[in-house]
């Protein structure tokens, strides 16, 4: 470089310097209004990173159950005893705990009034008492190891479906308290969490919600102390669970997790068949629809009652169901037995059900994480559709379309928020959002090969699920609110439902199909999911792993989707055509006229009947909301017809200004 050159050089960085700074200066206390901005996230730390990921030094609190529970059907009453073992991870000392009471929602002091407790617990009955009646709370102490315990009543406030108790001395960091605490309370008649059904040979129990669970206490908001208002669900620690149900001899009981006591509960030849069913990829009748109500069903020597205990490791719920009528089907994949569990009524329909949960399993584990427990079952009863730990609650009995999805489902469930344990209480779009969005490719391959059906059920498929969504946004604009609002402060109308279910799953599908590549989205939606497997993932941490795993900032869309209405309206603003040199030159103005923003799929047709399809990534409006661009046409052959999402799998609002369509030439004098 010659002097003279170096000069000039210098010069021009000198300038280009005092341009940025006064660049710089005119924009000094300037919000940045940008969608491109960077969402605004909570401070990563050594607990949960900045790439999404749980930082070394994060913890969660364990909380493991011993249970021993009895079935009164005179009175449907359940009478419980449990010890919690609560083991302190936190950094921080406690000196009295949070229990979550979800059965007191419709009791006396209940504050569910935006949705009616009938919603959760069914209608009035006389003879019936809402919610928990405590019989004690106490801490359990051993003066040396082997020693009895000694059991030291503690002080305690409900405070409608929470409870805070006192502890008798503080619990620090690594320390181990365990509780003992005896209830009862009677089951409702009907509800869409927990309940009973009447059928001539007796009642079917739906038991969900049911005993005193451990609130958690995390590194993000301390102790989770939300009511239970009945339209957001539950948030728990993970931990391992010893349940015994005692129930009438002539009732089969099934609950989360393994039978332990399976010799003493049922007779060799359910056995026989429980040990064939899951080694067999089709479905093995363990009570058969003529089996049911007969003394076959029941062991020598059983008395009046049969206690029935599970065992679950690692779960953050347990619930369980009773009939004396159960048909009981089920079947195996990869060491996995499924269950279905369903009365006479819902026979020859769920005659299918078992075979519906093989493949809902297969789906996720194949597509997202590998199931981790040894059995997933399926109950018809009362519950129109409710999920726990390894086993769910579907009332359906007329549709097939309408029991595979909702057995999906609730199933699917089992992956978010069960396995990824998001909190419901806040964040309901990542656990039914999450949920709904891995039902589409589950759902579409059980009906590949009734793709008529599929159609006219799912509004055409996946295509379909964005129709829906712009439909809603147009019947209740102005009305919506941020999916990221909890699921009890939304709108009493369909809407509240979409904004946690159907709204993020078009969203996370547009962002799979038509803004990224889906393999590589698929890559990160998994990698979510094994890093927060049997943890507590926040939004934050789930924006922040996508955008890790990807390795591109999409804050423009969890921006617009997730904490705002946005909406995105994309035009064709005009078009202008020239000739050149026998060659036309076509300019097209594209605009972005709403909140939010989007890649751009164009199409154009051109007067030979050809056409192109163009895309544009959201970069395009990065520098403002209008651009333009030219297009050569060698063979004038020029655009006719300039189309925006001409598949209409884009979530815009306004339609009519997708399109530029030319003029008819003129017309022979």
């Amino acid at each position: 470089m010659t002097p003279r050159t170096l000069f000039f050089a210098v010069a021009a960085l000198a300038l280009a310097g005092r341009a940025e700074a006064q660049l710089a200066a005119t924009r000094a206390g300037v919000a940045d209004t940008s969608p491109f901005r960077p969402l605004t996230l909570p401070t990563p730390n050594q607990v949960r990173t900045g790439s999404g990921m749980p930082g070394a030094a994060y913890w969660q609190q364990k909380a493991d159950y011993e249970i021993t529970a009895s079935l009164d059907t005179s009175t449907h009453t359940v009478r419980g005893e449990e010890t919690i073992r609560y083991t302190n991870n936190s950094p921080d000392t406690l000196r009295y705990v949070w229990i979550q009471l979800d059965q007191n929602t419709s009791g006396p002091n209940s504050r569910m009034v935006n949705v009616p407790p009938a919603f959760v617990f069914g209608p009035p009955e006389s003879g019936f008492t809402a919610g928990y009646t405590l019989e004690r709370v106490n801490v359990l102490r051993t003066a040396r190891p082997g020693a009895r315990p000694t059991e030291t009543p503690l002080t305690y406030r409900v405070n409608n479906t929470m409870m805070r108790v006192e502890l008798d001395r503080p619990l620090p960091p690594k320390g181990i308290v365990s509780l003992d605490i005896a209830w009862h309370d009677q089951v409702p008649r009907q509800g869409s969490r927990t309940g009973r059904e009447r059928f001539p040979e007796g009642w079917l129990y739906e038991i969900a919600q049911w005993f005193p669970r451990m609130a958690v206490y995390d590194d993000v908001r301390g102790w989770n102390t939300e009511q239970y208002l009945g339209s957001g669900e539950f948030y728990l620690d993970y931990g391992d669970y010893d349940f015994a149900i005692t129930a009438p001899a002539g009732f089969t009981v099934t609950g989360t997790g393994v039978l332990s006591n399976a010799a003493q509960v049922l007779p060799a030849e359910q056995r026989r068949r429980l040990d064939l069913a899951v080694r067999s990829d089709t479905t093995i009748r363990i009570i058969a629809p003529n089996e049911v109500g007969t003394p076959a069903l029941l062991p020598a020597g059983t008395g009046a009652t049969r206690t029935w205990r599970f065992h679950a490791a690692n779960v953050r719920d347990v619930a369980w169901a009773a009939a004396p009528n159960f048909i009981w089907d089920a079947s195996g994949w990869e060491g996995v037995l499924i269950q279905a569990l369903y009365p006479p009524a819902a026979f020859p329909l769920w005659s299918k059900a078992a075979a519906m949960g093989r493949h809902t399993i297969q789906q996720h584990s194949t597509r997202w994480f590998h199931y981790p427990y040894p059995t997933a079952i399926n109950v018809n009863g009362p519950v129109s559709g409710m999920e726990y730990p390894m086993i769910v609650f579907c009332s359906e009995r007329q549709d097939e379309f309408r029991l595979y999805y909702v057995t999906t489902h609730e199933l699917g469930h089992i992956w978010y928020p069960m396995i990824v344990g998001s909190n419901e209480r806040l964040y309901g779009w990542q656990d039914e959002g999450f949920n709904s969005f891995i039902d589409i490719f589950s759902t579409e391959d059980w009906f590949r090969g009734n793709p008529a059906l599929l159609q006219a059920r799912q509004g055409g498929g996946e295509l379909g699920r964005m129709f829906v969504w712009v439909d809603y946004i147009r019947t209740y604009a102005g009305r919506e609110a941020p999916s990221m609002e909890p699921q009890d402060r939304n709108p009493p109308t369909e809407l509240g439902e979409w904004l946690h279910y159907g709204k993020p799953a078009a969203g996370l599908l547009f962002l799979r199909n038509e803004v990224l590549d889906s393999t590589q989205f698929d890559y990160a939606f998994r990698e979510y999911t094994r890093r927060w497997a049997f943890k507590h993932p926040t939004p934050a941490d789930f924006f922040r792993s996508m955008n890790d795993a990807l390795g591109e900032d999409l804050s423009w869309f969890w921006r617009s989707w997730f904490y705002r209405t946005d909406h995105l309206d994309q035009a064709v603003d005009s078009v202008q055509q020239r000739d050149s040199s026998g060659t036309t030159i076509t300019r097209i103005f594209l605009s972005n006229k709403r909140e939010m923003v989007a890649p751009v799929d164009l199409t154009i047709t051109r007067a030979d009947s050809t056409s192109e399809r163009m895309k544009f990534p959201v970069e395009l409006w990065y520098t403002g909301m209008t651009y333009n661009f030219r297009v050569r046409n060698p063979n004038a052959a020029r655009p006719v017809r300039v189309v925006l999402d001409a598949r209409h799998v884009y979530p815009d609002v306004n339609r009519a200004n997708n399109t530029w369509q030319a003029p008819p030439p003129p017309t022979s004098p």
